[in-house]
């Protein structure tokens, strides 16, 4: 909601974790470092059907309340269609829900072999724990909402096995990311998250289009309005190595990010502790 007010202002905005359809068409000031969830989230599904080539019947469920995990249920929608296997049902819920006795129920009566959530940590983990208390076997994949280590605490043993497309790995090879990865673990401990490395990029992106800039001409010289119009083409004019691996922007802003991955949650023994762990 606040990208057509910055349009309307002509700010430049590179959104972080924007992922939905249709963010860079808001308007030309508009862009996002976060690839669009129709690029990232197919890739979890194509790893589901690595790991089990069995998988035939699929449940999608998803917080219907929540713009984003709509859009990304849409896209599971397409990819599940798109690779020929058997949408058997679409259940819906609520961010707010805590009980989802009903949809998991409905979801496992029709068998699935693999079950697709979108939603966000805390509805996303409890329906997670639910569906295994109720005998859910089979392979369970979350949406971006759900790619976040407060999933753990929620549903902590459950969470193991649980699949999740990534637009980050930690352990990707560069300058930048290891500097990156090592401030970031210095400071909190523990990998830096998806979230993190995209919110690092956009601040990275600005800062190079910036200097750029201020190699031309002062950037202390120029008129405000002027400033934020040349910033914005310079920003879609350049090509950056970022943690995310290179990336560079369209003429509408949207990201061209050449490299994704998949993790799979691996939790500790004591169901409390957990970690991606990135599947090749």
């Amino acid at each position: 909601s606040a990208d057509p007010i910055a349009e309307r202002a002509k700010v430049p905005v590179l959104g972080p974790s924007n992922t939905a359809k249709g963010i860079p068409q808001i308007g030309e000031y508009i862009s996002r470092v976060s690839a669009p969830v129709a690029i990232v989230a197919p890739n979890s599904v194509k790893q589901a059907l690595k790991i089990n080539p069995q998988i035939k019947k699929v449940a999608v469920l998803f917080a219907q309340n929540d713009a984003f995990s709509k859009s990304e249920a849409e896209t599971f929608q397409k990819t599940v269609k798109d690779q020929k296997l058997d949408l058997v049902t679409v259940q819906k819920f609520q961010t707010t829900d805590t009980d989802f006795q009903t949809q998991a129920t409905n979801a496992i009566n029709v068998k699935p072999d693999l079950v697709i959530i979108s939603g966000l940590a805390a509805d996303g983990g409890n329906l997670i724990k639910q569906l295994r208390q109720l005998g859910y076997k089979g392979l369970i994949i979350g949406g971006n909402g759900l790619n976040t280590s407060n999933l753990f605490p929620v549903c902590q043993a459950q969470c193991n096995d649980v699949l999740i497309a990534q637009a980050y790995s930690p352990e990707l090879v560069s300058e930048i990311n290891k500097a990156f990865r090592d401030a970031y673990k210095a400071q909190n401990k523990k990998e830096p998250p998806q979230f993190s490395a995209q919110a690092f990029t956009g601040v990275q992106v600005f800062v190079e289009a910036l200097k750029v800039l201020d190699s031309k001409t002062k950037i202390n010289t120029l008129p405000l309005d002027q400033l934020r119009t040349q910033l914005n083409k310079q920003i879609l004019a350049g090509s950056y190595n970022t943690p995310l691996g290179e990336i560079a922007f369209d003429p509408e802003g949207e990201v061209k990010q050449r490299q994704f991955y998949v993790a799979q949650i691996k939790m500790e023994s004591d169901g409390k502790n957990g970690k991606f762990s990135f599947l090749k």
